[in-house]
């Protein structure tokens, strides 16, 4: 009798307008094809996660952190009104327009995403809206807790050695590794989420993000 084998869960949380969460998540959906491995997908936010420090970041940046809200509450809109199941492909289509396109943070690349993803165009309006504010909000503060605090985005959430999910930062990288390279990465994730006590490995970035 053969044993049926069981896909090794991934919790991925990840904010739309960042790049490095755009190759992280590249990265992700290459593991899937190299190992018996399942990614669910969930809205964090650059904007919540910064809240407390607003008037300490330069003006710049929270023009930026203001534009943010858009898309990851067109995100969270569609996964309430759509199911989970549309939250990768959505996240896919955006971040292809806004990072790998170039086509920025913009209502028109919004639009083009969702039609990408085959999602009604009106849910673009709710970029402006408060209206599902309190479960994007949960969402976030799900990762987060797991994670603790003074980090960024994207979240992984990995099985630990005794089966408990343990949470990083990252992987950051670029390119997008694929292939053996990208299950190197995987298989030492899955080694240090494994070791008790581990938190963190860092260097200065030297690159920015290289989009395919």
């Amino acid at each position: 009798m053969s044993e049926t084998s069981t896909k090794t869960p991934v919790d991925f949380w990840f904010d739309p307008v960042c790049p490095w969460a755009w190759m992280t998540s590249r990265w992700m959906l290459e593991v899937e094809k190299v190992r018996d491995v399942e990614v669910t997908w969930h809205v964090m936010s650059l904007a919540v996660l910064n809240e407390p420090k607003l008037d300490e970041l330069p003006e710049q940046y929270r023009e930026g952190l203001k534009a943010a809200w858009g898309p990851v509450r067109v995100v969270i809109a569609a996964q309430q009104l759509h199911g989970d199941e549309v939250v990768g492909k959505l996240y896919t289509a955006l971040g292809t327009r806004f990072h790998n396109r170039g086509e920025g943070n913009t209502r028109e690349a919004v639009v083009a995403a969702l039609a990408d993803a085959g999602l009604p165009a009106d849910l673009a309006d709710y970029a402006d809206k408060d209206t599902y504010d309190a479960e994007l909000r949960a969402s976030h503060k799900e990762g987060i807790d797991k994670v603790g605090q003074e980090v960024g985005t994207p979240v992984i959430a990995v099985p630990g050695a005794d089966g408990e999910q343990i949470a990083f930062f990252g992987p950051v990288v670029t390119p997008a590794p694929k292939g053996e390279d990208a299950a190197k990465l995987w298989d030492g994730t899955l080694m240090v989420a494994s070791i008790p006590g581990f938190y963190e490995i860092k260097r200065t970035r030297t690159q920015g993000p290289v989009f395919d």
